[in-house]
Parts: structure tokens; C-alpha cells; sequence
């Protein structure tokens, strides 16, 4: 009887615990690893998520970049940090993809992560150069069954999304092409101008200038349906190519084992952050839908997204540099 009564003690002082540690919780400096290099979209988003969180908690959230290999250091740094709540990751596409592309990782992408939130989906749109023949998604599946192997797109780099959304492409389309990687999508944008590359998947924000100035012909977004920014182009989808959806994401993760109640907090006052009407414009001018889910739904997007990478990348034998 006195160790039950013991037990139920110890229960309910843990509780009490964890909910004192959320209440006073952050009482230090929290880091939001960006494993990606300044300017990119994933510091932009975890600066502006940083400011109003420093804002939101009175201490401030300092975005690191810790970049190299396809972002699986910034996410390794993450993975082995305390689970205090005081080590965050802002999460991409690239982490489940990275599980995959990089067979000798250090950490488990499924386990070594507890979702806090997935702030913003993104669909990608192709982009193909002015002198390029196809004008629509059933021309350019057409041609390149025509001419196997001798329709080029580029990427930002092996295993990103926009790399693994063209070989998804290739497999749902059954068509030949050849993949051209760059380090960044800046060159490739260049060279797709200038035609040395046909076509390129890339996010929406990222091609706008080229197809508002006509120096790129936008043929589909990658999203299952159109897109506010492009209303007039159609989505991979309805241009006949069934079931095809792919999209560029951002959220935050923090090390498998935090504290339920400092989860649930920061995702509290990210779904806050969101609310306010200066920050989602933003994001929506830059191609984005707010999404702002609960830490159980993002932890089974982020394992869906694995999956579904993890099939395109077995099919495709994509391997890392």
C-alpha cells in the first residue's frame, strides 16, 4: 500500500514538474540551427519565427547556420543536442530526403527528432527556357519520349527536392532525362536561360522574376492544385500526369525526448506567431500556405515525407556526392 502510494506521488510530482518547467520555460538564450546558408528561404523563415518567438518569450532565439551535406550537419548537431527545448532545428524537405541520400548518417531521421511544428508548405513550379519546343506538361512528356536521354533539367544539388521532384517526374511519366546538379539554384537559373538545361523544378518565389520578366516559361506547379501566384498555369496534376503532388516544406524540430509540455509550448506560440496578419502575408507573397499544425501531425507528415522520398530515391538509385 505505501509503495503504491509512493508511486502515485511520484506521478503526480513529475507532472507538477513539467508543467513548472513549460510555464518558466525559456529562461536562457534557445538556438534554431538553420543547416542552411544565409539568405536561403529556410533563414529567412527561421529568422522571422525567431524575432517574434524572442519577442513572444522575452529571450532570444538565435538562428545558427551550420550548412554542409545537404543539411544533414546542421541536423546532426540537432539530433545529439540536450532535449531541453534549448536546441531547435529548422526542418526542410532535405531532412527526409536526407535519410535516404546519405546512408552513413549518425542519426535516425524517424527517431533521433521530436515534430514541434510544420509552419509552410510550398509547391515547386518547372520552368523550361523560351527556345525550348514543349509549351505544355503533355508536349514536354511527348518530346522527351521522343528524344530519350537528350532533355536536361537542373537542380539545386543531388538529393534536394528539386532534384528528387524531376526524377519523381521521370518515374511517373515513364520519360528519359538527364539530371544536372548545381550548388545553388542561382547558376542553374542561369544556365536554363541561357539554355545549356531545358527545364528545372524550383520553388515559385524563386522562378517569379524570371516569368513575370519572360525570360522563363512556367509549364506546371508541382502542388496538386493551381497556385494563387501562377492562377493561369495548371498543376502537374491536372495536366495528366495522375496523383503527382511534391512540395517544398519548413518547420521545427527539436531532439527526440523533449519535455511534452516545452513541445507543446513553442508550438503554442509559433501557432501564434502565424496568427499575426504581417507575418503569414509574407509567407504567402512568397509562394507559401501557412499550415501551423500540432506536434502530432507534423511528427506524422515528417514520417510520411520520409516514405514518400524514400520510395522516389530507391526507384531512381540516387546517391550522394
Amino acid at each position: 500500500m505505501i509503495w503504491a502510494l509512493l508511486h502515485v506521488l511520484a506521478f503526480f510530482l513529475a507532472i507538477s514538474a513539467g508543467s513548472a518547467f513549460a510555464q518558466t520555460y525559456p529562461v536562457r538564450p534557445v538556438r534554431v540551427i538553420v543547416a542552411f546558408a544565409p539568405g536561403t528561404t529556410s533563414d529567412i523563415i527561421g529568422r522571422m519565427i525567431g524575432e517574434r518567438l524572442t519577442a513572444a518569450t522575452g529571450q532570444p532565439f538565435v538562428v545558427e547556420n551550420r550548412t554542409g551535406a545537404g543539411g544533414t550537419i546542421g541536423a546532426e548537431f540537432v539530433a545529439k543536442a540536450a532535449p531541453d527545448g534549448y536546441t531547435l532545428l529548422l526542418s526542410t524537405a532535405a531532412l527526409a530526403v536526407s535519410a535516404w541520400v546519405y546512408p552513413s548518417l549518425k542519426y535516425d531521421t524517424a527517431r533521433d527528432f521530436a515534430s514541434i511544428i510544420v509552419v509552410t508548405h510550398s509547391p515547386l513550379a518547372l520552368a523550361a527556357n523560351l527556345n525550348f519546343p514543349p509549351k505544355t506538361v503533355g508536349e514536354l512528356i511527348e518530346y522527351a519520349k521522343a528524344n530519350p536521354g537528350k532533355v536536361s533539367f537542373g537542380s539545386a544539388g543531388v538529393g534536394t527536392s528539386h532534384h528528387l521532384t524531376g526524377e519523381k517526374f521521370k518515374i511517373d511519366t515513364g520519360i528519359d532525362m538527364l539530371h544536372v546538379p548545381y550548388k545553388g539554384s542561382g547558376p542553374a537559373h542561369v544556365d536554363l536561360m541561357g539554355g545549356q538545361i531545358q527545364i528545372m523544378f524550383d520553388n515559385i518565389f524563386a522562378l517569379m522574376p524570371h516569368f513575370k520578366s519572360g525570360r522563363l516559361r512556367a509549364l506546371a506547379v508541382s502542388s496538386a492544385k493551381r497556385h494563387p501566384l501562377l492562377p493561369e498555369v495548371p498543376s502537374i496534376a491536372e495536366a495528366g500526369v495522375r496523383d503527382f503532388e511534391t512540395v517544398a516544406w519548413f518547420g521545427f524540430v527539436g531532439p527526440a525526448g523533449m519535455p511534452r509540455e516545452v513541445v507543446a509550448r513553442l508550438n503554442a506560440e509559433i501557432v501564434k506567431t502565424l496568427a499575426i496578419p504581417e507575418l503569414p502575408q509574407r509567407l504567402l507573397d512568397a509562394g507559401s500556405e501557412i499550415i501551423g499544425n500540432s506536434p502530432d501531425a507534423a511528427d506524422r507528415f515528417l514520417k510520411s515525407e520520409i516514405e514518400r522520398w524514400g520510395a522516389v530515391v530507391r526507384a531512381a538509385n540516387v546517391k550522394a556526392n
